[in-house]
C-alpha cells in the first residue's frame, strides 16, 4: 500500500501522487516516512524533500512549513516549493555562489536583519542546488 503525498504551496499544488517512501527535511533532522508510519505533525525546514516512487527518486526544494502524516497520507504545507526537475542547475548554482559571497562578506558583523535574511537566502539557494542534482 503506497503513501499518498501532497505538497501544497500557497499559490500551487506542487505534487499530488503516490510514493513508496518520503524523506522530509524537518527542523529536527531528516524524517523517513514509509507506509504504516505513525501519525505525526512536524515543522519543515528549508531543504529537500525526497520521494521514491516506482523505484526512482525525485526531489522537491521546500522553503519551510509543516507536514502531517496520517493513515498513509502525507500532507506537506510549505511557504514555497519547486520540483527538482524544473530547477535550472546552472542558475541555481550561480544563485548559491552569490548568496555564499554575500554571507561571507558579512562575517564579523553584528547580528542584523540583513544578516539573517542573507543566511536564509543561502539556505534556500543550497536547497535548490541539492534538489536540482538529485533527480534520476
Amino acid at each position: 500500500m503506497p503513501l499518498t503525498l501532497r505538497v501544497l504551496a500557497p499559490d500551487q499544488n506542487v505534487f499530488d501522487g503516490s510514493a513508496d517512501e518520503v524523506i522530509l527535511p524537518s527542523t529536527t533532522g531528516q524524517l523517513g516516512i514509509l507506509p504504516g508510519h505513525i501519525s505525526l505533525l512536524t515543522a519543515i525546514d528549508v531543504g529537500v524533500l525526497r520521494v521514491r516512487a516506482q523505484g526512482a527518486w525525485s526531489s522537491i526544494a521546500l522553503m519551510g512549513g509543516f507536514a502531517e502524516v496520517d493513515s498513509d497520507e502525507v500532507t506537506v504545507l510549505v511557504n514555497n516549493a519547486e520540483l527538482g526537475s524544473s530547477i535550472d542547475g546552472t542558475l541555481a548554482e550561480a544563485d548559491f555562489q552569490k548568496a555564499t559571497a554575500t554571507v561571507s562578506g558579512m562575517e564579523g558583523q553584528p547580528a542584523s536583519a540583513e544578516k539573517v535574511k542573507a543566511k536564509q537566502q543561502l539556505s534556500m539557494a543550497r536547497a535548490r542546488v541539492q534538489a536540482s542534482k538529485t533527480n534520476d
